[in-house]
């Protein structure tokens, strides 16, 4: 019963089987995949859902400074917490890559709702640094 409220969804990116089946993706790689799809669309993008995505994208040349951390935790908190009912949000922490200062690691932890199972997974977000 929890695999079918977890639902299935198209596989992204979309690809198909050897029968030119689009392929799909259950359960919790399902919401793995929505996430991204989330996280990765800036608000405005979708012509008939403007609201639709995440803010981080305002800060793509910000300079990666504590404050903009911050804030780039925030946006992601507020558009899972609206788009992605399935889960709750356990942790996000956002920091710079060891070796690329203008990678962003979004480490985000959650629970699976019907499950109840923790899960993580590591968006990584690409900043081009502002002169301020």
């Amino acid at each position: 019963m929890a695999e079918e409220f977890l639902g299935t969804g198209w596989q992204y990116p979309v690809t198909t089987d050897h029968r030119g089946d689009i392929e799909t993706s259950d359960a919790e790689a399902d919401i793995r995949e929505s996430i991204r799809i989330i996280l990765g669309t800036a608000k405005g993008e979708r012509i008939m859902r403007p609201e639709f995505g995440c803010d981080i994208h305002d800060h793509v040349y910000s300079a990666a400074s504590p404050a903009t951390l911050n804030l780039i935790e925030s946006s992601v908190r507020e558009a899972l917490v609206r788009w992605e009912p399935r889960i709750d949000i356990e942790d996000i922490n956002a920091r710079t890559a060891d070796d690329d200062p203008n990678e962003i690691l979004i480490e985000i932890e959650y629970y699976v709702r019907t499950t109840n199972s923790l899960s993580n997974m590591v968006y990584p977000f690409h900043i081009t640094e502002g002169d301020g």
